[in-house]
């Protein structure tokens, strides 16, 4: 692979491409014309359409009117020298007059085209008179006026839905006075983040901290929709940081527009954007960020339109056209991005009655589950076109990681009634245990990586929040195997702390391997940075919840002192390049997902357990809490998308 930055190093995530902004320069002084220039060629035009309408249009004196019009009455023509009898002649009575009155309009005519085109040169001389500020202003008023029109047209009211019971939507203050003040520092460092992004890149994708502007990546296309704005959000919330939440919600409201030319990832709106927005209204209870989220999902539907119905991998949220990665096998569609659509289509169905999205998904399973599997695992790629596999590449990783997630996450958001989601999930578990999870030689646990028929022993960052993934499925399991899933839970999360713990920063490499005498290690270059990432803060987590086992405490402090003592900078926080070194260089992007994910789990981590608790709430890929839907409680029953 030589060029990473484009690559997706993960369904869960798409990679930032770290191209700054000098790399693609505006010149708008230099390329756009001035205002005044504009209006002058605009006279000019409209000055030749009139003089061509005065000279050019046909005389229509030239031509006699034959229509049985009122004024044209055609009279017999009674020869009277022949005895009075009528020879079937006739006589055009008012020729002459309708030659006048036509000669009178053309007049009537010149006259309007001249009165026309002196107000308009008056009019011109008044747009001259005026400073290159108010023509701008006039402008951007008048593109003001389309705006609200357009919004209003997309403004549909949504149904009225009962709110599932919501729980533990703040507090989870501990008791204990170290870990309240652990807590607070998580907080603190969320406020370091929030403020420097409000600051420098406010109303951009993402930020740099360093230069101290907005940043942006592919997957959000050429716009600038905020994108750390909605995915903080429910961080900010629960943190009790209320002020900076208005803050975000005043912007999304006045600013989030999605009729915008641009082409943008499916899988990264729907969890970043979607899975947001849907969190931000289940907490807070604000409208705007569900009538947002409904608004967004219908520019994502034109991606289903293929001959399969599996989604293209991205879509112009404009023209609706889409298309798949042209680094992908065989064009193929990635299993982590159209498998990681679940849980937000379930709840936009809910929260609309509208059955579109739910069918859309359950579409996508029917599909898969029909089609074969290569040692029971399923390939990353899958061409949407034909309905094949692609390359034989199996990951719990990058590419494949949160479709199996979200497949014990369907079980779970649906109060356990999709036991066809439990199922899929248990036997995608058994064979991966079966063909990818082995012991390395120092007795650390780790999940490989299938390509071309063998084992590669090298594990991914991405891949450590299945740790916390095989804890949050023990409850529920096969052959009362909760127990063993609950240990491979621990093994996957002491291994990841290794890979943490044998670095200079204490902070992990994006991948490590595991041959001969090297274990839990990155040997690449390419592969020893570290940007920002969640997923073995998410495992602690979860182990945390299930076991309140205090060394997942512990190693989260670790985390928390590494991420503020090398990854912090007076701007923001930045990832690093090589986590092997004493004095390492900045990448300068501080990662939406920073936000939403890295700081909110921690934050969690030190908090009580009925701050947002499993029984009640799932997270999405994101770290984006939606609630469980029971349908005791009659918020689905009576949904059309579950009947």
């Amino acid at each position: 692979m030589t060029t990473p930055a484009l690559l997706p190093l993960s369904g869960r995530r798409l990679p930032p491409l770290n191209l700054g902004a000098s790399a693609f320069p505006h010149h708008r002084a230099t390329l756009r014309l001035s205002e005044k220039f504009i209006l002058l060629l605009i006279l000019s035009a409209f000055i030749t359409l009139c003089f061509g309408a005065f000279f050019f249009l046909p005389d229509s004196s030239k031509h006699k009117r034959f229509d049985l019009g009122l004024e044209d009455v055609l009279i017999p023509h009674v020869d009277t020298s022949k005895g009075g009898k009528n020879l079937g002649g006739f006589l055009i009575h008012g020729q002459g007059h309708d030659e006048h009155r036509h000669r009178e309009e053309e007049e009537r005519l010149r006259n309007k085209i001249r009165a026309d085109h002196e107000k308009a040169l008056e009019e011109a001389k008044e747009k001259l008179k005026k400073s290159r500020d108010e023509i701008q202003a006039e402008i951007q008023t008048e593109k003001n006026k389309v705006v609200q029109e357009l919004k209003k047209k997309d403004s549909k009211p949504l149904p009225p839905v009962p709110l599932p019971n919501l729980i533990g939507i703040n507090s989870g203050e501990p008791a204990d006075p170290d870990i309240r003040e652990k807590r607070n520092k998580v907080k603190e460092m969320m406020k370091h983040a929030w403020n420097n992004y409000r600051q420098y890149g406010w109303g951009h994708n993402e930020l740099k901290p360093i230069a101290r502007k907005g940043h942006s990546t592919n997957i959000f296309g050429n716009s600038q929709m905020g994108a750390t704005i909605v995915d903080a959000l429910d961080t900010l919330y629960i943190m009790g940081l209320h002020d900076e939440f208005r803050e975000g919600q005043e912007w999304i409201d006045k600013n989030l527009d999605f009729s915008v030319n641009s082409e943008v990832s499916v899988f990264e709106v729907n969890i970043r954007f979607i899975g947001g927005l849907l969190a931000a209204y289940y907490l807070s209870g604000q409208e705007v960020f569900k009538i947002k989220a409904v608004q967004l999902a219908g520019k994502l539907l034109p991606a289903f339109n293929t001959p399969t119905g599996i989604p293209w991998a991205m879509v112009n949220l404009k023209s609706g056209v889409g298309r798949n990665w042209g680094w992908a096998s065989a064009g193929s569609s990635i299993l982590a991005e159209f498998g990681t659509l679940h849980m937000e289509f379930v709840h936009l169905s809910y929260l609309t009655g509208d059955p579109v999205y739910y069918n859309k998904v359950m579409h996508i399973r029917k599909l898969l589950q029909k089609m074969d599997r290569p040692n029971g695992l399923y390939p990353n790629y899958l061409n949407p076109r034909t309905g094949r596999w692609g390359q034989h590449h199996t990951s719990v990783g990058g590419l494949g990681d949160s479709f199996y997630e979200y497949l014990l996450k369907a079980w779970l958001m649906s109060d356990k009634m999709d036991t066809e989601a439990r199922k899929m999930y248990d036997d995608a578990i058994e064979a991966i245990e079966k063909h990818l999870i082995r012991k390395s030689n120092g007795g650390l646990t780790f999940i490989g990586e299938w390509k071309n028929g063998h084992l590669e022993r090298k594990m991914g960052h991405l891949t450590c929040f299945a740790g916390g993934m095989f804890a949050l499925g023990a409850d529920g399991s096969r052959d009362d195997k909760a127990g063993h899933y609950l240990q491979l839970g621990a093994e996957i999360a002491h291994t990841c702390h290794e890979s943490y713990d044998r670095t200079t920063l204490k902070l992990g490499p994006e991948a490590f391997k595991f041959d001969g005498g090297v274990e839990a290690v990155a040997v690449r270059q390419n592969e020893k940075y570290y940007i920002l990432r969640p997923e073995v803060i998410e495992t602690y987590w979860y182990m945390w919840r299930f076991t309140h086992d205090p060394k997942y405490r512990q190693w989260g402090w670790e985390a928390t002192q590494a991420i503020d003592k090398y990854c912090r900078v007076s701007g923001g926080f930045s990832g690093v390049k090589d986590v092997y070194s004493s004095s390492p260089t900045y990448d300068d992007v501080q990662q939406s997902f920073f936000l939403a994910e890295t700081l909110k789990y921690l934050y969690l981590l030190f908090s009580n357990d009925d701050l947002l608790p499993l029984d009640n709430w799932v997270f999405n890929t994101e770290a984006h809490p939606l609630p469980v839907l029971h349908l005791a409680n009659t918020t689905l029953s009576g949904n059309p998308a579950y009947r």
